[in-house]
């Protein structure tokens, strides 16, 4: 059993999918707004709440789709089978790029990949009975691992951690402390997995390079990644990963700290007075955060602990503001366009990762070269967006509002079906 749906949760949720649409389809990486970019380093922007801010509606939503808090050998396993088809798909999304067959190229390779997604997304999406989808959610896995272990050499270097894996890992152990311990329990917990992760980072030396450090490349966690993920590292960095093995101690605070929002939320008193506490732990977190940042800086990369109280200090003060506009002003019209990305994200999520990749490999000619072939997406902005523009900052912005408005007709179309795409 499920309680009913919490429509300022599902806005926020669809608020936060649709930004993170926006800043990972720029019409050119070169040309960007700075508030639509990752900090350098240190530091955060609107881009790098999306993230957290997803981990932590991941946890908000667990007490309530989990109310009677029920545990046995069943939960256990769609806990775990939930938490690895997320896990699954994410990693999916590392190899499409580099599925090859026969020596074919351009569409026919293309169509190629195109099935094969289509297989696992049947077999990770699909509404299978719990036994089918344990056997079809561990083969899927031990594929992806043997083609990344294994002899083939184009999947070697295939990138292992992911944004999706990580919220795969937290929602095993979110889930897990929910069932089986107490509010205060799970508080403490959170506590001593940021105080244990600044401990690591600010206190343990990092070997072959000293003293520990906060610095890139040569930190703790990216010594961890480099050890035991070698060679499945993210591409733009090789050495390290902002997804890594040590990072997510941190991560799966964020999504305690949102679990313990939910019970909030489910608490038995009044919306006016859950909206007052609320307030008062958004707005302390806030501030804890940014007295922490000034020894252990805020740093999506790293997951900090700052970074954690921070943004979900922000993510409370945000729910709180919608919980109070949505479900005791009862201001709703404005809501619908959100609701239908938050309630369908896990397939935005995925063919997210997979289009631009499949419009990459369609090729057609250069109007301004004979001898040469443009992609269609390129084609679409280079022709189509770009002429309209004189601000290069805008044109590339306006490619990205054009793909959520393609994606909202998508969603309306799957709303308006009844059609939920759900691990």
């Amino acid at each position: 059993m499920t309680k009913e749906r919490l429509i300022s949760l599902d806005v926020f949720r669809g608020f936060t999918i649709m930004l993170m649409t926006i800043v990972n389809n720029p019409g050119s990486w070169s040309h960007i707004y700075p508030p639509l970019e990752h900090a350098e380093w240190n530091g955060c922007t609107p881009t790098d709440l999306v993230f957290p801010f997803f981990v932590f509606i991941m946890g908000t939503a667990i007490p309530f789709s989990m109310p009677n808090k029920q545990f046995d050998f069943t939960v256990f396993n769609k806990i775990v089978v939930r938490s690895l088809r997320i896990f699954c798909l994410g990693l999916f999304l590392n190899y499409f790029d580099k599925i090859a067959f026969l020596g074919l190229e351009g569409i026919p390779l293309l169509m190629v990949r195109l099935i094969i997604t289509g297989i696992v997304g049947v077999a990770l999406l699909g509404n299978f009975n719990q036994k089918i989808k344990t056997y079809l959610v561990f083969g899927v896995l031990a594929i992806l691992f043997f083609l990344a272990y294994g002899p083939m050499e184009s999947y070697q270097d295939v990138r292992i951690p992911g944004v999706l894996q990580r919220i795969g890992i937290v929602y095993f152990f979110t889930s897990l402390l929910f069932l089986k311990t107490t509010l205060k329990t799970q508080i403490g917990i959170a506590s001593s997995l940021l105080l244990f992760y600044w401990f690591l980072m600010a206190c343990i030396p990092v070997p072959g390079f000293g003293e520990a450090n906060l610095e890139k490349g040569t930190n703790l966690a990216a010594w961890l990644d480099n050890l035991v993920l070698n060679g499945h590292l993210w591409s733009s960095s090789k050495t390290w990963d902002p997804e890594g093995i040590l990072s997510t101690i941190p991560a799966i605070a964020t999504g305690i700290l949102g679990m313990v929002i939910g019970q909030v939320l489910n608490f038995q008193s009044t919306k006016i007075e859950i909206t007052k506490k609320l307030s008062v732990i958004g707005i302390s977190l806030l501030v804890l955060g940014l007295i922490w940042s000034l020894v252990f800086p805020i740093n999506k990369s790293l997951w900090t602990s700052s970074y954690v109280l921070y943004t979900a200090g922000l993510a409370i003060l945000i729910l709180t503001l919608l919980y109070y506009l949505i479900e005791i002003a009862n201001y709703k019209k404005w809501t619908r366009i959100f609701l239908i990305w938050g309630v369908n994200p896990m397939i935005v999520f995925f063919l997210s990762g997979i289009l631009p990749g499949a419009w990459g490999m369609i090729e057609i000619q250069n109007p301004e070269v004979v001898a040469e072939k443009i992609n269609i997406r390129d084609y679409f902005y280079d022709f189509c967006i770009t002429p309209v523009f004189t601000n290069p900052l805008n044109a590339s912005l306006a490619f990205a509002l054009l793909y959520v408005v393609f994606w909202t007709f998508i969603l309306w179309f799957f709303y308006k079906k009844k059609l939920f795409f759900k691990v």
